[in-house]
């Protein structure tokens, strides 16, 4: 297939640098709002929420209950990423943004709130569940939210760099809450930390809501979904509305537009989708998540080692995710994707061999290598991808729900399985081929799928 080149389209409607800037930092801060707060509760979980508001059971059933009210977050996400998802091409990106990161930023604020077990009961951990189930529902709209707004405002010829920018909120947030732990695990003593020390993380992100809901109520609506043909007073027509536009439309190019987008059949954009999006959250469950508690408990090697490795690995992705996204630019998706796929998998064996028998240095080399290339690399790519593979009439919907199942999927399945194998066969092995086996999944979808590169995002039908 042959790359297309970027195009301006026709009778666009354009925003100012500063527009762009203010949607590129919006999207930014939301992403690394939803990381930050989904990582400072599974660090709360790990560290205290046993204690505080589980302790009646044993440890270990405390340790269980809590990372369970983590988990409740994920299955409100799907729920959350179709209705929020059909909000958003209905009456627009803006005003779900504004809506998703209000529920995040509140219940995480609330969380730290909380009374504890000791304070009123079983209503204690009932109430962090509510919370949970909220944070999540805003959640599993947040990051597709953030996307399809910044590709609808990219300029055609940018588009990969600017939408990269959510990928980097991923870093941002993840670093911040691990930071805020570190301190408060560094300076405060076991019984401060469990009286009100914990609190704080939760209770300080509220200022950054603050910010982040100024930041999107002044933001202007995507020009994309102004342009959109079949909204009209700044809501999507329905089905049978659309039809009679069509029937009507005075211009040729108009009633065209709204044609294509009657006859597109869906489903074939959202499985390239669905497959582009699966090697990204697998190879990341195994690395950032499998691999650091393989490495301290079956290798026996010092926690710190791939701790670190995660948190050098992040710092670089500050650099490799806009590096990807410029390339991407330049020389088209798929090209990147069939690259960075490729190496993945030819290297997911060494990579792996170096983790496992190693030094220290080789084994956080290992780490850092696959998490910039088989996981930010593609996360990279992914940002824009997806929103350009899906039509302006669906796609925040599709472009939300295909994150959350392929993350929910391989992101649940990989670490399980992998630690089944690996129990299994008492080798590292497992590990790099069930990279491999991911990343040829992507690979297939990214030679299947058209070029996207340059797309009018304005057209309401798929790419594919």
């Amino acid at each position: 297939m042959t790359t297309s080149a970027p195009t301006e389209p026709t009778g666009a409607v354009h925003r100012s640098t500063r527009d762009l800037t203010r949607a590129a930092v919006s999207g930014w801060l939301g992403t690394a709002m939803e990381f930050m707060d989904f990582q400072l509760y599974s660090l709360a979980a790990a560290i205290v929420f046993n204690k505080i508001f589980f302790p009646d059971v044993s440890p270990a059933i405390g340790l269980i209950a809590a990372m369970a009210t983590y988990g409740v977050g994920y299955v409100a996400r799907l729920a959350g990423a179709v209705y929020f998802g059909r909000m958003g091409d209905r009456i627009g990106r803006k005003k779900v943004l504004v809506i998703t990161i209000v529920m995040m930023g509140v219940s995480t604020t609330l969380i730290g709130a909380l009374p504890t077990y000791a304070t009123i009961g079983i209503m204690a951990p009932v109430l962090l569940v509510a919370l949970r189930l909220i944070q999540g529902f805003g959640a599993g709209a947040e990051i597709a939210g953030a996307t399809v707004m910044l590709a609808e405002y990219a300029p055609p010829r940018r588009r990969g760099l600017v939408a990269s920018l959510v990928s980097l909120g991923t870093n941002s947030g993840t670093l911040a809450a691990s930071g805020l732990w570190a301190i408060l695990l560094a300076v405060l003593s076991e019984e401060q930390l469990l009286a009100w020390g914990w609190r704080l993380p939760f209770l300080l992100s509220f200022l950054l809501l603050l910010f982040a809901v100024w930041l999107r109520r002044n933001l202007k609506e995507s020009p994309v979904f102004e342009e959109r043909p079949d909204v009209v007073d700044g809501v999507a027509l329905s089905r049978d509305e659309l039809e009679h536009a069509a029937t009507t439309a005075q211009e040729d190019r108009k009633a065209g537009a709204l044609e294509a987008g009657l006859r597109q059949r869906k489903g074939k954009a959202f499985f390239l989708a669905l497959g582009l999006r699966f090697g990204q959250a697998g190879n990341s469950g195994l690395v950032q998540t499998f691999l650091v508690g393989y490495i301290a408990t079956t290798l026996a090697v010092d926690r710190a080692v791939p701790t670190d490795a995660i948190l050098y690995g992040s710092l670089l992705g500050f650099a490799t995710v806009p590096l990807v996204g410029v390339l991407g630019d330049r020389f088209g998706r798929r090209p990147m994707y069939i690259a960075l796929t490729t190496a993945t998998m030819l290297l997911a064996f060494p990579l792996m061999l170096m983790v496992a028998h190693g030094s220290h240095t080789a084994l956080m080399l290992g780490m850092v290598l696959a998490l910039n290339i088989g996981v930010l690399g593609l996360f990279s790519l992914e940002s824009v991808t997806m929103a350009e593979l899906f039509g302006s009439r669906t796609r925040f919907t599709q472009l939300a729900v295909a994150k959350e199942i392929g993350g929910v999927l391989a992101t649940a399945i990989g670490p399980v399985l992998a630690a089944s194998l690996t129990a299994a066969t008492g080798s590292w092995w497992p590990i790099a081929a069930m990279l491999v086996v991911y990343s040829a999944i992507t690979l297939v979808s990214a030679v299947a799928a058209p070029e996207t590169r340059g797309r009018d995002l304005v057209r309401l039908e798929d790419a594919a």
